[in-house]
């Protein structure tokens, strides 16, 4: 990630000669909206998006020229240089067969470009200046580290670690080192109701927890420096300026992130007190964090990683959905009107599903009515009983405090999910021909056989009384599902909204065009009589 981040293509010296659309000045050369323009300066990147650096005197420079497709530049200062921004999807040499071929790229960095330039706008006069695969591919890679540290707080959780460090800040340190130091750490855990609940834990059980928790952190710690690192170069080196949207976006995600620290040190806290963690005050019960305080943790954590992944989308489509799509729905050109709206409910729904589970999770749900799909074999409609639903006043606790409510939910709620990705696969099967791009029919068959895995290691995991590495498997292919219904969502919004748009305009002109020449025979029969 950090080569495919860093590292620069081969720069070449050329002349290149550009037909702009209108008049256009760089590196004291204009160019009006009919002449051909001839500029020398450093040619950078591959064949998704070239970057032209043109000084602000002339330079003798060498090599065959290279001509551009016909359009407006996006033009960028850049202290004394002035760069052409062009989204091209490929850059034609100019005369014969002399012309340098652009260099080959790794492999990741090959399926960046070609997706920046299956999406984008297709005009080299976009106020977004292209796709940045470079940029791309760092928040592609933060969102990994979020995938991971979600992975690695379920473990935490189902092992029972969370509470093994009793205090928290923000730049951490080194765990204990000697014996004494790990006796005086498991002496202060002790203090605590949950370690009270644990008497028989031996000091070589301690360090087993305490390195599952102390991994958590630090994971989060990485991800904040992996963030910030990468996004004061980008900043630096320009490659945020051709994105004006970019640097709001990228200041809320660091906020979610930086905010997630303090709600998971706040959860933390609710375990270290009997009144506010699961037990809701009762010592006699199992003492673990408060199943609200998870839920809000693992939502944040949820609506980061989603974040960045259609940031992610959006940098390699040139650009935010709002701005390149002008009409919702996305009906044209023979793609299923409902489709669109279908993935963005579909989206929704894994996403409140994944939240669920984290009230199942904190109530221990999963440990109780262990059949499938009956929850009571012998019940009418095969559910709990009133008194069981319901235990709770007032009523709203028993949608996140009752064990068999809370489980029911996350069963409706996986049902609901379910039936609407299977909607969207079968409109999507339906029109397979029809949907916009190859990586957009990957995302409708990714998400249905997401979908299938989920469904049966949460069947599995129920069945087998939440066995920690189905557990955890499970955990993660909520994560994997729900990328898969983003890709999906965001090829279909953006790309379908921009074909309807185009699909109105053309339209608007067939009719126009329609009425002129209806006025047209009108006054000929006029005159002619």
């Amino acid at each position: 990630l950090v080569m495919m981040m860093f590292r620069r293509s081969t720069t070449l010296r050329v002349p290149v000669v550009f037909s702009a659309t209108r008049p256009v000045s760089l590196g004291g050369r204009r160019a009006s909206s009919t002449s051909v323009l001839q500029l020398c300066g450093t040619l950078r990147g591959g064949p998704g998006t070239r970057r032209l650096d043109v000084p602000s005197r002339a330079t003798q420079c060498r090599g065959p020229p290279v001509a551009w497709p016909r359009g407006d530049p996006s033009v960028v200062a850049r202290g004394h240089y002035s760069t052409l921004v062009l989204t091209s999807k490929t850059a034609k040499p100019a005369v014969g067969k002399s012309a340098t071929p652009p260099p080959r790229l790794p492999l990741g960095r090959r399926m960046l470009s070609s997706s920046t330039a299956a999406h984008s706008p297709g005009s080299a006069g976009t106020p977004h200046g292209g796709g940045d695969a470079g940029v791309a591919a760092w928040l592609f890679g933060c969102a990994g580290l979020v995938a991971t540290t979600v992975g690695v707080g379920g473990l935490t959780r189902l092992t029972r670690s969370g509470l093994s460090m009793t205090d928290w800040t923000i730049h951490g340190g080194l765990p204990p080192l000697t014996r004494a130091a790990w006796e005086a750490e498991f002496e202060r855990y002790r203090r605590f109701p949950e370690a009270q609940q644990r008497q028989g834990m031996t000091l070589d059980e301690f360090k087993v927890i305490y390195a599952w928790e102390y991994a958590h952190r630090m994971l989060g710690r990485v991800i904040g420096a992996c963030f910030v690192v990468p996004a004061v170069y980008f900043g630096l080196a320009g490659r945020l300026a051709p994105h004006p949207w970019l640097r709001p976006r990228l200041a809320a995600l660091f906020g979610l992130g930086a905010a997630q620290g303090l709600i998971g040190w706040w959860m933390v806290r609710s375990g270290l007190d009997v009144r506010t963690s699961s037990a809701f005050g009762d010592p006699r019960k199992e003492i673990r964090v408060s199943p609200y305080r998870l839920a809000t943790h693992l939502t944040m954590a949820l609506a980061t990683y989603a974040g960045l992944v259609w940031t992610a989308l959006d940098v390699l489509a040139g650009g935010p959905a709002a701005a390149r799509a002008t009409t919702q729905g996305g009906g044209a050109g023979g793609l299923v009107v409902a489709l669109p709206r279908v993935a963005r409910f579909a989206t929704a729904a894994v996403f409140a599903a994944a939240v669920s589970g984290a009230f199942v999770a904190g109530n221990d749900a999963g440990r109780a009515y262990n059949t499938f799909p009956a929850m009571v074999d012998d019940a009418p409609w095969g559910l709990p009983s009133h008194e069981e639903l319901a235990p709770l006043t007032p009523v709203y606790r028993n949608f996140f405090e009752s064990t068999a409510t809370v489980q029911l939910d996350h069963r409706l709620l996986a049902a609901t999910a379910t039936g609407l990705v299977a909607a969207q696969t079968g409109l999507g099967v339906a029109s397979w021909a029809r949907l916009p791009d190859s990586r957009t029919r990957l995302g409708v068959a990714a998400t249905a056989a997401a979908l299938a895995g989920q469904v049966s290691l949460g069947i599995a995991t129920l069945l087998l009384y939440v066995p920690i590495p189905l557990a955890a498997a499970h955990q993660l292919g909520s994560i994997a599902l729900l990328t898969a219904s983003l890709v999906t969502t965001h090829g279909l919004v953006t790309t379908g909204s921009a074909t309807a748009a185009r699909a109105a305009v053309s339209a608007a002109a067939s009719s126009s065009s329609a009425a002129l020449a209806s006025s047209r025979r009108g006054a000929a029969l006029a005159s002619s009589s």
